[in-house]
């Protein structure tokens, strides 16, 4: 089944095509890599498809219907889980377990339910000892796990991690890789990582240009 399509996708800014006419599919548990130089254009793909960034032209179609109003793009974006490029642009309740609550809340999961997401992502990326912790005193590795599991506890059919690794040790580098292998969750994953890339051993397309093509790889 198809989760999301995107047609002729085009972002300018200013007199600059960022993305000209970009083209995607992404179905119902397949996993890809969006990969591209700094400033290629990856993260505004991905703003673009999530509206947050407006389009100058083309279509978003999310399980066969276009994504148009506002209500469209909640809908999208409850069904696609979107973990920042910078988890500070993501996180900004107190503690871990608020923000790990937060949006389950607000999409009126039953309490009980958040508490059984919240312990099993805990146990996932074993950060059991971060549940009291405030999140500004968390470290930048902490704080890129914490975005991807406050993720996951809304329960969404797909994911988009935008350059998930950065700041990672080797340690939770495993573990978010042992995660997105294991996953039967459609997910797309923008980076640079080349190390990522290669560990994954993905489908990857490459954003140069502002198109976005598939890339076969050799190492």
């Amino acid at each position: 089944m198809e989760i999301l399509r995107v047609e002729e996708l085009t972002v300018k800014r200013g007199s600059r095509k960022v993305l000209d006419g970009v083209n995607f599919r992404l179905s119902s548990g397949e996993k890809v890599i969006i990969a591209g130089d700094n400033g290629a254009g990856k993260t505004t793909l991905i703003e673009a498809i999530m509206g947050f960034v407006p389009m100058e032209k083309g279509k978003i179609y999310l399980k066969g219907k276009e994504v148009q109003t506002e209500e469209d793009f909640f809908e999208l974006r409850t069904t696609i889980g979107y973990v920042f490029q910078n988890p500070d642009d993501q996180l900004f309740s107190l503690t871990v377990e608020e923000e790990l609550a937060f949006a389950p809340l607000n999409l009126k999961v039953d309490r009980k339910e958040i508490g059984r997401r919240i312990d099993r992502v805990l146990r996932m990326f074993s950060i059991e000892h971060l549940r009291g912790r405030t999140v500004y005193s968390l470290s930048g590795g902490e704080k890129r796990i914490l975005s991807v599991a406050c993720v996951l506890t809304m329960n969404p059919e797909a994911l988009i991690l935008d350059e998930p690794t950065t700041g990672l040790d080797s340690r939770r580098f495993k573990k978010l890789v042992e995660f997105l292998k294991n996953t039967e969750k459609s997910v797309v994953v923008v980076t640079h990582d080349s190390e990522l890339v290669r560990t994954l051993n993905w489908k990857v397309y490459l954003l140069e240009k502002g198109k976005l093509i598939f890339k076969e790889l050799s190492y």
